[in-house]
């Protein structure tokens, strides 16, 4: 029986899912790939497309295990008493809750968890729904509030061990040979072996409940994983070696990435003219075309030349105009608070001389202000029109053309740029041609990261909405158990994709970078170290924060340097303090909507 009383309830609920699993894309999505990003070893837009695709798969085809987790764990079932009206609220209420403290979070780059800002609003909710003493505080064979938060101490440290193991692998493997760069390239189809059977045994042991793997005997989930894991190493042996081996090796400038297909055939190529050697990208953090230093005279000799898709007119007049700030900078000493404005407006001033729609927008809100006076009045009715389609436009295009690179080195002459210049010192850079390869193997691990995200976080959101949507569609508390539809499923992995899309790059600037120093093969070892970690966890259907994975993984890799001066420890310091923090903000707001909705004065009937 559907309670079509409660249609509004349900409505609300799904629109807080949306927007709780948006802020998952925006801040944990954006914090996870931002490894990747800082590596140089994706971009911000394959980073989108790669992260799109994996959250799906992962979401699908492991997410219902952490949901139900959400669902059944921390308040249980027959606490409702049946009330399945009060169900659709309590969970309602969570889902307000949460999102709207990490949209906050996430509108000031506060990068905070979004699986326990949920399960603390849950439990919240808990308490002012059915009282403390109902609400699952202990271990409750592994879904109580005790083994989640448990997780919340295990998880970095597990993590943290995970990365600095495999990046001390490599590191002995290759980076400490004299001739380093054969190593590298030989010894990559290990990774591929390992990244693949991890996603494989996730999918095939410990699968969707809708899916029925599980159910599978032990000698068909050992072959299955053996062999999807041995055959991607065997592909890698065959067709990426010999690619490798032509691109790194012989720097053969003439072997494109398509060509990859040829395989053992490129080894038989003849030899490579010193002319046609192939150029290794810079892996470096900092390099020539990110922002100069904050010195007026240093940024008069290095003024970012425009984009050759510049309006010309707009571009003359922004570099005018930033050319003489830069001038009247030279006579004062320009504050923290300046210098990081200065840094932000350069960005935007790059921005808004492209051509295209972003151009276009960026302009249109530069040259229509919104007038004094109301906002009923003609004239201001008249702009306002004009700048609603051009923030629309900015606030889907914005971030495919942000410098994450830029904004995550730090601000030259301020103190976080003085201290990142510290901890850069203390890291060290390995060969160009050595990191290269890794930034394969780093796609490869990055796509195992995003898809054991979206196997454990897909829960944080689908596990209340689908309780919503169940108790609506049978008006009975007890079909909570029911297992999720695989359409909620989906619909919240695309919303976590979008959320990446639109506004991670607001998280993704003060991530990454501003850890530690980020290479390839660094970055690699992080993003599996949080991998693993995260879909052991997920198989223990225990929810855990795929941020925290990811930071223990940054920080366990750069003490790998072999001094605790290589780490940022100030904004790790922040980052432990917004978890934290987390807790009772999101846990008291969750209690107190509960508590008003719930016990509201109305009229007598």
């Amino acid at each position: 029986m559907v309670l079509h009383q409660y249609d509004y309830v349900f409505a609300i609920g799904t629109l807080f899912a949306m927007l709780d699993a948006y802020n998952n894309g925006a801040n944990d999505v954006a914090n996870s790939w931002a490894t990747s990003v800082s590596s140089r070893s994706v971009t911000y837009r394959q980073a989108m497309v790669l992260g799109t695709v994996f959250e799906m798969v992962g979401a699908i085809a492991v997410g219902a295990r952490t949901a139900d987790t959400i669902k059944n764990g921390i308040i249980p079932n027959s606490a409702f008493r049946g009330d399945a009206g009060v169900q659709m609220l309590a969970f309602t209420l969570a889902l307000a809750a949460a999102s709207s403290w990490v949209m906050w979070c996430t509108r000031h780059s506060a990068h905070v968890s979004s699986t326990y800002s949920l399960i603390s609003a849950v439990a919240g909710v808990g308490v002012a729904t059915v009282g403390a003493s109902q609400v699952q505080w202990g271990w409750n064979n592994g879904k109580g509030l005790g083994a989640i938060f448990a997780g919340l101490g295990m998880a970095p440290v597990i993590s943290g061990c995970f990365g600095a193991i495999i990046f001390m692998l490599i590191k002995v493997t290759v980076h400490m040979r004299k001739n380093p760069i054969p190593w590298a390239v030989y010894t990559s189809p290990f990774f591929f072996l390992v990244a693949a059977t991890i996603c494989t045994l996730s999918i095939v042991y410990k699968g969707s409940p809708s899916l029925g793997l599980s159910k599978k005997p032990a000698w068909y989930i050992a072959a299955v994983t053996l062999g999807c894991g041995g055959g991607v190493a065997l592909l890698s042996i065959i067709f990426f070696l010999p690619f490798l081996h032509a691109r790194i090796i012989k720097r053969d400038q003439s072997v494109k990435w398509w060509m990859f297909a040829e395989g053992p055939f490129l080894l038989k190529r003849g030899a490579v003219d010193q002319a046609d050697v192939a150029k290794v990208p810079d892996y470096a953090v900092v390099q020539e075309d990110d922002y100069p230093p904050s010195n007026a005279s240093s940024k008069l000799d290095k003024t970012v030349s425009p984009d050759a898709s510049t309006v010309a007119s707009p571009a003359i007049t922004a570099k005018d105009d930033h050319e003489k700030s830069l001038v009247a900078a030279e006579a004062k000493q320009l504050t923290y608070q300046e210098l990081q404005a200065q840094s932000q407006d350069r960005l935007h001033q790059k921005l808004i001389q492209k051509r295209g729609p972003l151009g276009w927008a960026l302009r249109t809100l530069r040259d229509n202000p919104m007038g004094a006076g109301e906002l009923y009045e003609v004239r201001n009715m008249i702009i306002l029109a004009k700048r609603i389609p051009a923030l629309i436009t900015c606030g889907l295009l914005y971030g495919l053309h942000y410098d994450i690179h830029t904004a995550q080195s730090g601000i030259a002459g301020t103190p976080e740029g003085e201290r990142m210049k510290r901890v850069y010192a203390h890291a060290e850079k390995y060969p160009n041609e050595v990191e290269h390869t890794y930034s394969f193997i780093q796609v490869l691990t990055a796509c195992t990261a995003s898809f054991a995200h979206g196997a454990n976080d897909i829960g944080n959101s689908v596990g209340p909405w689908a309780v919503i949507y169940s108790a609506w569609k049978t008006g009975d508390a007890a079909a909570a158990k029911a297992p999720v539809p695989v359409w909620q499923l989906a619909v919240l992995a695309a919303m976590i994709s979008i959320g990446l899309i639109t506004y991670g790059y607001n998280i993704m600037k003060v991530m990454g970078n501003k850890i530690t120093y980020h290479s390839p093969s660094r970055g690699s070892s992080m993003e599996m170290g949080a991998a693993i970690t995260v879909l052991v966890f997920s198989q223990y259907s225990l929810p855990v924060s795929t941020s925290m994975c990811i930071t223990g993984a940054t920080v366990g890799v750069g003490l790998c340097n072999g001094t605790i001066k290589a780490v940022n420890f100030q904004r790790v310091g922040l980052l432990l303090l917004s978890w934290i923090m987390t807790i009772p903000i999101a846990g008291t707001l969750g209690g107190v909507l509960m508590g008003l909705f719930l016990n509201a004065p109305h009229f007598a009937s």
